[in-house]
């Protein structure tokens, strides 16, 4: 299993007659690990922040000494700042430097590095460091401490996980010991703290009863009680006091960091959740949905555009563009969804890909983000990539400039361009997916659409009230949209010195547009916080600030972002593509000169220390391509996805199924391959049989959604009669005398249509009937009685009222 190679990987070494140790060669079995003894961990939780120490005791007990490696799998919204490791023998310290300072190179070990990196069964990034020899009977104690942004849970819970490298509870330890009992100890305690009070914790596994250090109960502890389980992980959910849609935590700077740098200053952790009702499918809804197609794809992409165009709501903005050889967009601008905007864009779709400039994907990008959207409308992407297009170090930039203002959802179709759809993605907030075919990308965008007509709380803002001679700084920005579902932690930095020490709090408001409604919530904070000094949130800062700063760095824009960035991640330990770790090993033993009395000082020497790339070693069919690297040079301007992206990247690359494959080797066409982020080291691909209905009747659904007008009705013609497979006369003479509107009846048939038992377009034409209804609804409520009966008389189906909100 993989877990069993959490923590520290040994290497076995034989000893000779003369007592020191030859290189041996590694086992060709999994690596086996030097079992861990005890743990203790202590984590901090502040809202949706957590720093987490701990203390690792390793203890090699095979009767061989062995090279010992410590890995710890890195999460997307996990950064460690401390890490030692002492024996008997030596002390090793993980320090960072920036790369451009000269170094000697690391002694020994790297070996061990590199067989990591090729033999690891599953891609990923971890944080490795090379110990040395452990001698048998001898132990190892490891010192890690990370910081980690908390997912917030649907109820408002704030979601803990323990990494498995801290309670490495796999089968592989019941079975060394022939016992359900784990062999280790492990003491865990966390404190919780948060200004709207802490309500209550909930556990997978058994807790001590909540103690409250604080009157207010803004302060509490609890810990682990009696031995941990051995099946599962470690779960902690973190309930708050206040539900409200904003809450503000202030951790206090360091006292030893100057004051108006990063670490001397207050920070404000601000979660902004606002409380967001489900929208009715169907209705007039706001929005600017923008449409990005590789002109290399447009061909495959036509009918799951027309599913897109057809199931926009009314009140909407849109717009196409196509990029590649030949680039142009429909339209100038985004214009609003009408009947006549939309035969216009359907008319000039056929003929984009063969006419006008030569603009890629980059210069597209920058125009929609230079053209301002609708008032009102959040703007959104949806990015479809055949291949990998040119200039990805400067198109991952760009949308990382914008990142507040818009979401991506983008769809690639071949592996070398996963890893930059994943990171336009994880920026923005949207969703990455890997689609393997033709047949089920339309079932595959219709899915995304609907995460993306979920309403939002539009022109987010914060405003502040402070004494007089502070201020704020929100590093990274702050989002002009909030989706349902989903929530926004933003670092502020409080400068400056207040002019009247009277005045210890300040006034956070908050305002946005709900369904047009401004909303205002106000919360006070205070400014001479209390804390136990762990500088969670600010080292969390300093890997926001430093997305802020890495574009600008990674567009050559001088040499000041690249300094500033090393700065910030050389004070706060925080790593960035610009500084790297080292390992610097010092000797415990005390040397004495031959001859007069003398002591040598300790002895230090480098040793591999480092984020390393696992490749992974899945066996692929041999007609699938090689697996590829994303070049590091261009990761830097990703942000906060760097690491992200070369995870993506093999995870794709071990795909059984492959876009870029023959076609003797494509994979059967209603299957589609969707890769989704679950965990610190681990992509899951989701192969699911979506629609499976014939040729033919994709056929006649796509008729069918052509005929569709905008507001979601159907007119009574004779195209209509067609895909019916009935006579246009018997249609007209079957319509009730109550119907005073021929596109009434035509839209119940349609929608009875839909709903045949041998047919299955519920996938196709969920956003497609929701309009329909709706437009029903508005127009003859009293007449869809009768119509839904002749018309089930007429089809020969049986559609409840239901369907029809009766």
């Amino acid at each position: 299993m993989w877990r069993q190679s959490f923590g520290l990987l040994a290497k076995s070494y034989i000893s000779d007659t003369t007592g020191s140790f030859l290189l041996g060669k590694w086992l060709h079995i999994p690596l086996h690990t030097v079992p861990l003894c005890s743990a203790v961990v202590d984590v901090a939780i502040q809202d949706y922040v957590a720093d987490v120490a701990s203390e690792l005791i390793y203890q090699n007990k095979s009767p061989i000494s062995t090279e010992v490696l410590f890995v710890f799998p890195l999460g997307p919204h996990m950064a460690i700042y401390s890490f030692q490791a002492h024996s008997e023998d030596a002390k090793v310290q993980a320090m960072l430097q920036d790369e451009a300072q000269q170094l000697h190179e690391a002694t020994g070990g790297w070996e061990n590095l590199e067989y990591l990196q090729d033999q690891s069964e599953y891609p990923g990034e971890v944080f490795a460091c090379f110990l040395g020899t452990l001698s048998p009977g001898r132990e190892m104690v490891v010192t890690l401490r990370y910081v980690q942004e908390l997912p917030r849970e649907p109820d408002g819970a704030a979601h803990f996980v323990l990494p498995p490298t801290l309670h490495p509870y796999t089968r592989h330890y019941a079975w060394n010991c022939l016992t359900s009992k784990l062999p280790y100890s492990l003491l865990l305690t966390a404190s919780l703290q948060s200004p709207r009070g802490v309500a209550n914790v909930q556990a997978n596994f058994a807790l001590t009863p909540l103690i409250y250090t604080a009157q207010d109960h803004s302060i509490a502890q609890v810990s682990l009680a009696g031995s941990p389980p051995s099946q599962h992980n470690l779960e902690l959910l973190v309930y708050f006091g206040d539900p409200t849609a904003v809450s503000a935590v202030v951790e206090k700077g360091d006292p030893g960091a100057p004051p108006g740098s990063l670490l001397g200053d207050p920070m404000v952790l601000v979660t902004l959740a606002p409380s967001i009702p489900e929208a009715v499918p169907g209705q007039h809804q706001s929005g600017e949905f923008i449409f990005l197609l590789d002109t290399t794809f447009l061909e495959h992409a036509q009918e799951s555009l027309l599913f897109l165009l057809k199931s926009l709501p009314l009140g909407c903005y849109f717009n196409i563009y196509c990029y590649g050889e030949a680039s142009v967009g429909i339209f100038p601008q985004s214009v609003e969804y009408t009947q006549d905007n939309l035969t216009e864009a359907m008319r000039r779709i056929p003929s984009t890909g063969s006419s006008l400039s030569d603009t890629n994907l980059l210069g597209i990008l920058c125009s929609i983000y230079n053209t301002p959207r609708p008032r009102g409308h959040t703007r959104q992407l949806f990015i479809f990539m055949a291949t990998l297009p040119p200039d990805k170090e400067a198109i991952a930039a760009e949308v990382c400039r914008h990142r507040n203002s818009h979401r991506c959802f983008s769809f690639c179709f071949s592996e070398d361009s996963a890893a930059l759809a994943m990171a336009l993605a994880r920026e923005t907030g949207g969703e990455a997916t890997y689609i393997s075919s033709d047949n089920s990308m339309t079932v595959v965008v219709l899915k995304c659409l609907k995460q993306a007509l979920k309403p939002a709380a539009e022109g987010v803002s914060l405003s502040w009230t402070l004494p007089r001679g502070l201020e704020v700084e929100v590093l990274g920005g702050t989002p002009e949209s909030i989706f349902q579902g989903q929530h926004s932690l933003l670092y502020v930095q409080i400068r400056g010195q207040a002019q009247d020490p009277m005045v210890d709090k300040g006034v956070m408001t908050l305002q946005y547009s709900l369904d047009g409604q401004d909303v205002t919530h106000t919360i006070e904070f205070p400014l001479c916080p209390q804390g136990d000094g762990r500088l969670a949130g600010h080292r969390l800062a300093a890997r926001c600030l430093l997305k802020r700063l890495l574009p600008e760095a990674a567009s050559g824009s001088g040499d000041e972002p690249r300094h500033r960035a090393v700065e910030i991640s050389l004070t706060s330990g925080i790593i960035c593509p610009f500084t790297s770790y080292v390992g610097v090993r010092t000797s415990q033993r005390i040397t004495w000169y031959r001859g007069p009395l003398a002591l040598l000082p300790p002895r230090q020497s480098l040793i591999p220390c480092q984020i390393v790339e696992l490749r992974g070693s899945s066996r692929v069919s041999s007609c699938h391509p090689v697996s590829i690297w994303v070049p590091p040079g261009w990761l830097t301007a990703v942000c906060e996805s760097w690491l992200a992206l070369r995870r993506l990247t093999h995870a794709i690359a071990a795909l059984p199924q492959r876009g870029a494959c023959s076609k003797a080797c494509k994979p059967p066409p209603s299957s589609i391959s969707s890769l989704k982020y679950v965990g610190p080291m681990e992509f899951v691909l989701r192969s699911t049989i979506f629609w499976p209905c014939s040729t033919k009747a994709f056929a006649e659904c796509q008729e069918l959604v052509a005929l569709q007008n905008a507001d979601g009705s159907w007119a009574l013609t004779s195209g209509l009669a067609s895909v019916l497979e009935i006579d246009e006369a018997e249609i007209k003479g079957k319509m009730p005398g109550e119907v005073m509107e021929p596109s009434i009846w035509a839209t119940v048939l349609a929608v009875a249509w839909l709903h045949r038992p041998d047919k299955c377009y519920q996938d196709l034409c969920e956003l497609l009937e929701a309009k329909a209804v709706t437009w029903l609804c508005s127009r003859a409520v009293s007449q869809l009685d009768k119509c839904l009966e002749a018309a089930n008389t007429l089809l020969g189906s049986s559609v409840k009222p239901s369907v029809f909100r009766l």
